[in-house]
């Protein structure tokens, strides 16, 4: 089983679906017109948001979402992960009543608890939701930048991809890239490869979060490759939006024989049905990868971390010598 590591998941919506129902019976929530058995019921992208806001809202103080993280990253380590990044929401974290700080704070002490248990390293980055306006995804990034958590490491933005342009939220990007967080933004999921291109001219991000629409414009595959920008692929859940019709349609394996920078990742895992260990697997299965190409894809997400270069260091000696030697580049806190 190769090693695995993660740079893109929601983690309000990495809540495994028993946890949601320990969490309902905790608040007298019924959860069964959202769940049935072990998965997560719906079938368009309304009855997805239903779904997901109700097992969101179940998370309401520090306690729930300590347990969150650490249930989350436990499950990853035994699907062989070393290392998780999950975004985080200071807007969710004041729907649901919690000071952000409280809530980061809340979410860090889960990441600790699931390292001590099983030795996964973990990380946050702060989400600024797009179609919260201009503002809102300022305000973020203002929070990101002075929280002062340790393992709040990287800035990025999420949402309705056609809301607004993204020039108009280069000043929140320049907040938190002067304050040498790492940064990464959602384009080219469910709208074209413009959205990719406008991200590379105009926020000039170290990774982009989908960017799978790119392989609509070969020019722009080319200048990805070239400028070494890494994308947070999620096969599972661009099936499952139907933004690619199937496995066999997924442009995954012509963006990595162009060169580009490609990770696998599992988004928001159970409405997807979909887990870190199902992305390594059906990357084998359906795009022909075996361990040392598997292997290599989780090098590619190590390097891209958010992380300082002592933990870069160690996550990549963990992945084994059959790579060869780390060639460190430029480290983030």
């Amino acid at each position: 089983m190769p090693v695995k590591a993660e740079l893109h998941c929601h983690i309000e919506g990495a809540a495994a679906p028993e946890l949601v129902v320990a969490q309902a019976r905790k608040y007298g929530k019924d959860a069964s017109p959202y769940i049935s058995g072990d998965a997560f019921v719906w079938n368009d992208f309304t009855s997805f948001l239903a779904a997901y806001d109700f097992a969101a809202d179940l998370f309401r103080t520090e306690d729930d979402y300590a347990r969150l993280a650490e249930h989350y990253l436990t499950s990853l380590a035994r699907d062989g992960a070393i290392y998780s990044e999950i975004f985080i929401s200071p807007d969710h974290a004041r729907r649901a009543g919690l000071p952000p700080g409280a809530y980061a704070d809340a979410l860090a002490v889960g990441i600790r608890r699931a390292r001590d248990k099983t030795g996964i390293e973990g990380r946050m980055i702060v989400i600024g939701v797009r179609h919260f306006g201009v503002e809102a995804v300022e305000t973020a990034a203002r929070f990101a930048a002075r929280c002062g958590n340790p393992l709040v490491t990287g800035f990025g933005m999420a949402g309705e991809e056609r809301f607004g342009e993204m020039e108009d939220y280069v000043l929140a990007f320049e907040i938190a890239r002067e304050a040498g967080l790492g940064l990464t933004v959602h384009a080219g999921e469910l709208t074209g490869w413009e959205t990719v291109a406008a991200a590379l001219d105009h926020i000039r991000p170290h990774r982009i979060g989908h960017g799978v629409r790119a392989i609509e414009n070969p020019d722009l595959v080319k200048r990805i490759a070239d400028e070494g920008v890494v994308l947070e692929c999620c096969p599972g859940s661009n099936v499952a939006l139907k933004v690619f019709d199937g496995w066999a349609d997924h442009p995954f394996p012509a963006l990595r024989a162009a060169g580009c920078k490609v990770t696998l990742n599992s988004d928001d895992p159970p409405y997807f049905h979909t887990s870190i260990k199902a992305e390594y697997d059906n990357a084998g299965l359906h795009f022909g990868l075996e361990t040392k190409a598997l292997t290599a894809i989780t090098r590619t997400a190590v390097e891209a971390a958010f992380v300082d270069r002592k933990t870069r260091g160690e996550l990549l000696s963990r992945l084994g010598p059959v790579l060869g030697a780390f060639k460190p580049g430029r480290a983030r806190a």
